[in-house]
């Protein structure tokens, strides 16, 4: 068991709604697998006061701010205060948390996004989990199928963690930054408070309170 990989020493389960979905999982990727029944079963339970069901399974709530140009697709819950900008595109089996930003042709499809999660400006997110306060620069994508198709692995200190998922980007642990235009490739675990510098292409797990610069070398933040 590779418990730097465990969902709750990468990710803060009280900033999201989906609290509950993640206390029964031991590693973050598993939480994916039933996103869409928990989206289901969740949103028919939300308050009518505070949501609005504005498509087939999609629930927003009354204080998000949704662009008129912006794509939705369910199942999908947006919480409070977040804010969905022109020309995004979000294409189902995703949540996106309090206070988020999805923005300007962002691309979202079965992934969750933590609250006060950025994803403001040209990215792909898919099957993917970024954890609270983390926030990918321009053009970041997260890479979720490999080119031969095989089930993705995840890479931690020369062992091989197997997944059992086709489909998975990347997992984003809590405050965490993506610098610009940088490929998070499938499998890939960022720690928590875990800096990537622009243009990387990463794979693998990098260790909480890091800094992964281009070509791979890793170093770990020197508080000033």
């Amino acid at each position: 068991m590779q418990e730097k990989l465990f969902a709750k020493n990468l990710l803060d389960f009280s900033q999201t709604i989906a609290k509950e979905l993640f206390e029964s999982v031991t590693y973050p990727w598993e939480a994916l697998e039933n996103l869409s029944d928990f989206i289901l079963e969740l949103g028919s339970k939300l308050p009518e006061d505070k949501y609005e069901k504005i498509g087939d399974d999609i629930w927003v709530a009354k204080t998000a701010s949704i662009a008129p140009t912006a794509y939705l697709r369910g199942p999908l819950i947006i919480c409070d205060n977040a804010e969905v900008r022109h020309c995004a595109y979000i294409r189902g089996t995703s949540i996106v948390g309090e206070n988020c930003v999805v923005g300007n042709s962002t691309e979202l499809k079965g992934s969750i996004l933590f609250n006060c999660v950025q994803a403001p400006h040209y990215n792909y997110i898919g099957d993917s989990i970024l954890g609270y306060k983390s926030h990918t620069g321009a053009g970041v994508i997260t890479s979720n199928l490999k080119s031969d198709k095989s089930l993705v692995t995840v890479m931690v200190e020369g062992d091989r963690l197997d997944t059992n998922r086709k489909k998975f980007g990347a997992i984003v642990g809590d405050n965490t930054e993506v610098g610009c235009n940088s490929v998070l490739n499938p499998g890939t675990v960022l720690g928590r408070n875990t800096n990537v510098y622009p243009l990387s292409m990463v794979r693998g797990y990098v260790p909480e309170n890091s800094i992964y610069k281009k070509l791979g070398e890793v170093c770990e933040k020197i508080d000033r």
